[in-house]
């Protein structure tokens, strides 16, 4: 959704217009992958728990889609406020389901997905980036995951954290920051 979604479209899919609806989802859908993958991580070293989610939240818009009413603000707004409580939702039931999970069946065929030797440098990579994201604040975190991973403008994000379009690059800008500072003192540390 780096694009501001037609007002049009929005209205056409509430009303019904499967066209508009399959179009509205298909605007919607790569925004939203990037947002769960970048809130969830990856788990097990694959990213289908936040592809789940992201689905998820997919089917959550569809259903409140009838009940939709242009009150003002972004259709952004509406659908990353779902987004980010299946993202919650989520997360609770990682906590309470973190038990050890089956392995799959032995392939039969050679698999071509990374090697081991580049799925841990994804992951160790992903793992900092992660580590690095929790130690912002949370609503600085959520202005970085929504104007970096999902591409979203500073006025739509605005419009989902409460905040002005300048407040928002303020709070982007100094998130920024610290991520360098904290990036630079992790750095640091490996190297010591």
């Amino acid at each position: 959704m780096s694009s501001v979604i037609e007002p049009e479209l929005v209205h056409r899919a509430a009303a019904g217009d499967r066209a508009a609806t399959s179009a509205l989802l298909t605007e919607v859908r790569p925004g939203l992958v990037r947002y769960c993958r970048a809130r969830l991580g990856r788990i097990g070293g694959a990213y289908a728990t936040a592809d789940d989610v992201a689905q998820e939240v997919c089917l959550a818009v569809l259903r409140a889609l009838p009940r939709y009413r242009d009150q003002g603000s972004p259709f952004a707004a509406f659908v990353y406020g779902i987004a980010a409580h299946k993202v919650a939702d989520a997360q609770r039931a990682a906590i309470r389901d973190s038990a050890v999970t089956p392995t799959d069946a032995p392939l039969e065929q050679p698999d071509a997905a990374p090697g081991p030797e580049q799925q841990a440098v994804a992951t160790d990579l992903a793992r900092r980036l992660s580590v690095l994201l929790k130690k912002l604040p949370e609503a600085q975190r959520e202005i970085i995951l929504l104007r970096v991973a999902v591409g979203l403008s500073a006025d739509e994000v605005g419009a989902i954290v409460g905040m002005t379009a300048a407040a928002v690059r303020v709070a982007q800008s100094r998130a920024l920051a610290r991520l360098r500072t904290l990036a630079g003192d992790a750095l640091d540390e490996v190297a010591a």
